[in-house]
């Protein structure tokens, strides 16, 4: 069975796309820690970061560079922090989250909650700014 990622690649689930190349794609959490909060995602599902072979994963933390930067530069922040967790969906994913202080990115917090509108406008000054 696909994993959620794998369904919102193959456009079965709606999601606010940031960038999309063959192997990668960045779309927002919709359960962000920060305004601007993206996943991404390799296209391959593979559960574990790791067991990913080596063109692949540093293909994705190139990919995922690339986002960061454009995130920064339309979301105030410091900084963009990068999390690895891989335990609530299996399928590799690497979350980027604007961050000011440490506690930006603790995943205890609540959740914040932003309409469909809200989602596409940051999704589209975002993706606007990615140069892949």
């Amino acid at each position: 069975m696909a994993s959620i990622f794998t369904r919102i690649v193959n456009g079965e689930i709606p999601c606010h796309k940031i960038a999309e190349d063959d192997r990668y794609f960045a779309f927002l959490d919709i359960n962000p820690l920060r305004e601007g909060h993206t996943l991404v995602i390799t296209k391959q599902e593979t559960d574990y970061f790791f067991d990913l072979d080596d063109d692949v994963l540093s293909g994705l933390m190139l990919f995922s560079k690339k986002v960061a930067e454009a995130i920064k530069e339309v979301i105030p922040c410091n900084r963009i922090g990068v999390a690895v967790i891989g335990l609530e969906v299996p399928h590799v994913h690497v979350h980027l989250v604007p961050m000011d202080v440490m506690e930006d990115i603790n995943f205890r917090k609540p959740k914040l909650r932003f309409t469909p509108e809200e989602f596409g406008a940051t999704a589209k000054k975002i993706s606007e700014k990615v140069i892949l």
